[in-house]
């Protein structure tokens, strides 16, 4: 929902900048369809261009766009959707393969450097997947809270290590007290328990990192919180460096172009510019020839 909504704000944010004067307001999509028909070759009898054979690589394009942003933006929370991608491209593939081959006509080729503005919204995805994966597993996963006990405040902290047994007690250090007559009227509760536990409760636990009531600033933050949340954003920071490095090593180890492909490239760009050097210079070394018996004429009019 998040990638339709962003692709539908980018569609609205970029039609008032074009040129009015390039735009024709008066034509209907009806209008730009007929425009499109026309260029279009004669089809044989029985055979009828298809409704969206102009732009018929958008919906594919956009199919692909919205999956990879699911896929990317939420695998943290859930980390099968990839392997469900695959499964479902697989199969996709074979069923566009039997669409293009007997159902359609086959759509004109035309020339493309590339996927154009597609690639950039591929990478504005990347980017956001990869804050908005660190951020899951940072604020909403138990990871940062546990680490930081087993290091700090658990049985090993001190120690460097966080191995077996360094976990214990850490339920009871994640839970903080409230005393329950501490509740607002409206909030109160409608029993205090006796029926259930034989006497009144008077306290109860809930999760937080939180002073206890008879401490000196009751239900305020303790340290333990600020030293949680400190962890949080450093390892959102880290996250998204390491992820980003990866990313740029990997993208210079295999380049875009492979190194044959760019060498037979500067090779045939050398040979071009010796072609127009040699071609420059015969055509220099005529214009001097030409001069030459020019002035040889007009050396031989002029003698006696």
């Amino acid at each position: 929902m998040s990638v339709a909504v962003a692709l539908t704000v980018y569609s609205l944010t970029i039609t008032p900048l074009a040129d009015p004067e390039l735009v024709d307001t008066e034509k209907t999509e009806e209008g730009v369809w007929t425009e499109c028909q026309g260029q279009l070759p004669t089809v044989g009898e029985g055979l009828q261009p298809a409704a969206n054979e102009c732009l018929w690589t958008f919906d594919e394009y956009l199919e692909m766009i919205l999956q990879f942003g699911f896929t990317t933006i939420f695998v943290a929370a859930f980390p099968l959707a990839p392997l469900l991608a695959l499964l479902n491209n697989i199969i996709e593939i074979r069923l566009d393969a039997y669409k293009f081959v007997t159902q359609w006509r086959r759509p004109l080729p035309s020339q493309a450097k590339d996927i154009g503005i597609w690639y950039g919204i591929l990478e504005g995805i990347g980017i956001l997947s990869v804050i908005t994966n660190a951020f899951v597993i940072a604020v909403t996963s138990d990871f940062i809270p546990r680490l930081v006990y087993a290091y700090k405040y658990g049985p090993c902290a001190g120690q460097g290590r966080a191995g077996e047994g360094c976990m214990m007690g850490y339920v009871n250090a994640s839970l903080s007290i409230f005393r329950v007559s501490d509740f607002e009227k409206r909030s109160h509760p409608r029993t205090n328990g006796s029926e259930l536990f034989g006497e009144a409760v008077k306290y109860c636990r809930y999760r937080d990192y939180r002073e206890p009531p008879d401490s000196a600033e009751p239900y305020s933050y303790t340290l333990q919180f600020w030293h949680v949340l400190a962890a949080r954003l450093a390892f959102i920071i880290v996250f998204e460096h390491m992820v980003f490095a990866i990313k740029t090593l990997i993208a210079y180890l295999i380049p875009d172009l492979p190194k044959d492909l760019r060498d037979r490239m500067r090779r045939e760009k050398y040979l071009i510019q010796e072609m127009m050097y040699e071609a420059e210079l015969e055509r220099l070394q005529k214009e001097k020839n030409e001069k030459k018996k020019k002035k040889d004429r007009a050396h031989h009019k002029e003698w006696p």
